[in-house]
């Protein structure tokens, strides 16, 4: 009896991109049922920086807590200046940090205070006003009169009290990824430390008898193993844990065997054996395993023989299974994985493109839609129709001048033309030939 296969389904881009992201909504959802919620832990601040929030942080008071000025100048009363040029009285000179006693009870009718960016505005006055002097040596270190030539409108350069935020307003929702300003509003809010997702765990299975491991002198028909490492790096950057597992070789029960441990994860990325030829076993080992199959390619170069699946034991047997030390268990009785093409190049864009939405959702984070930036191409693009091109590429220009143009690479095998680019351009599958001058889309890295 021959080997089970897996179905032929091949989708344009466009659809395999909307296939992974359905998914990824649903184990999004299913966090937050109350399985996954309790993988979480508590974090120091700085710790926390870069992983997905479990929790939500709200204002602890009003944001700002007081009417603040957003300019050096004048608190005045903007009535006072209907009629112009005016001169007024200065009661007082308030800086940042100013207690109360240092800061009038009212600016009244005829009275100015001057003041600095960020200081308390005073009572009484709801504008802050500029004057300009010629240089520094000009501005005077003291006076206690102002003369006045520009109007004000109400409210100009200062933000009312609470106007970022109320006290007890949400500032941060769970699923937010604590980047730098997420980080910053959370300190501004005394939170030293906070609640995050445990990032989910990742295997990496590259396969193939020509693929060695690092520390192994390769033959003269043999590569070393580059692309565990790459998509290690992926996983990292994209929030994930990566478990490197042994290379398999091209033999269908040692490979079963690692891909039944690399199930064991929250996501499997196998590189390698998902093509056509008599050795690519992956997709033949899945079939056996009863494997369940969205996608087994994509109208994409490189990486048009994507596989994008799930698999596992049923329910009940996964729920008998122990979570690694120190871990808490998924609510997911299946594990999803990508089978990627085993060249470099292939590997790299085919994360990117549909295995890091999956890893997003798995750390608890809100699936992310794909935007493309677009710039001006420098020289001029030959393409064969029919795919939907990802060529590595360099991205300049300088402010609003942004320039793109093709690295030289020899196929989807070059890892050295690949580490120079910065970017990909996006070629659509009907253009044939691009002039230099078009804009064109473009992916950054």
């Amino acid at each position: 009896m021959s080997a089970p296969s897996s179905p032929s389904i091949v989708l344009s881009f466009e659809d395999a991109r909307r296939v992974v992201e359905e998914h990824a909504a649903g184990i999004r959802a299913a966090s937050f049922k109350g399985a996954r919620t309790q993988n979480t832990e508590s974090l120091d601040l700085l710790s926390a920086a870069g992983r997905v929030l479990a929790e939500s942080v709200a204002a602890d008071r009003d944001i700002p807590p007081f009417p603040r000025a957003t300019r050096d100048g004048y608190a005045v009363r903007s009535a006072d200046l209907a009629n112009l040029p005016t001169t007024l009285d200065v009661v007082a000179e308030i800086k940042a940090g100013a207690q109360p006693g240092e800061i009038p009870c009212q600016v009244k009718s005829g009275q100015a205070a001057a003041i600095m960016t960020g200081a308390p505005a005073p009572a009484g006055a709801d504008a802050i006003v500029m004057v300009e002097y010629s240089s520094r040596q000009d501005k005077p270190a003291a006076i206690a009169r102002v003369e006045i030539s520009r109007s004000v409108a109400p409210g100009e350069n200062i933000v009312a009290r609470g106007a970022e935020a109320k006290s007890g307003s949400q500032l941060l929702t769970a699923s937010c990824q604590l980047n730098h300003a997420a980080i910053a509003l959370a300190a501004s809010v005394g939170k030293s430390r906070l609640k995050a997702f445990v990032r989910p765990r990742v295997a990496v299975l590259t396969t193939g008898d020509e693929i060695v491991d690092l520390d192994t002198e390769p033959g003269p028909t043999q590569i070393r193993n580059s692309n565990s490492y790459s998509l290690a790096v992926q996983v990292q950057q994209a929030g994930g844990e990566p478990v490197l597992l042994p290379i398999a070789p091209d033999e269908p029960k040692r490979l079963r065997e690692l891909i039944e441990q690399g199930l064991r994860s929250e996501l499997l990325l196998m590189t390698g054996g998902v093509s056509m030829g008599r050795y690519d076993l992956v997709e033949q080992v899945l079939a056996e395993m009863k494997a369940e199959f969205f996608f087994t390619g994509a109208k994409i170069q490189p990486g048009r023989p994507v596989v994008f699946g799930r698999a596992g034991a049923s329910k009940d047997e996964a729920q008998k299974k122990q979570a690694p030390e120190g871990r808490k268990s998924s609510p997911l009785w299946h594990t999803y994985f990508f089978g990627l093409p085993g060249n470099p190049v292939s590997t790299m864009v085919t994360f990117e493109l549909f295995a890091r939405p999956m890893l997003e959702a798995l750390a608890g984070m809100l699936p992310r839609r794909l935007i493309f930036l677009h710039a001006q191409l420098k020289s001029e693009i030959r393409s064969k129709t029919g795919l939907k091109r990802f060529l590595p590429a360099i991205f300049s220009g300088e402010f609003e001048n942004a320039k793109v143009e093709l690295v030289r690479w020899q196929g989807s095998g070059d890892i050295r033309a690949t580490a120079s680019a910065n970017c990909y351009i996006v070629i659509p599958p009907d253009r044939e030939n691009i002039p230099a001058g078009d804009w064109v889309a473009v992916l950054m890295r």
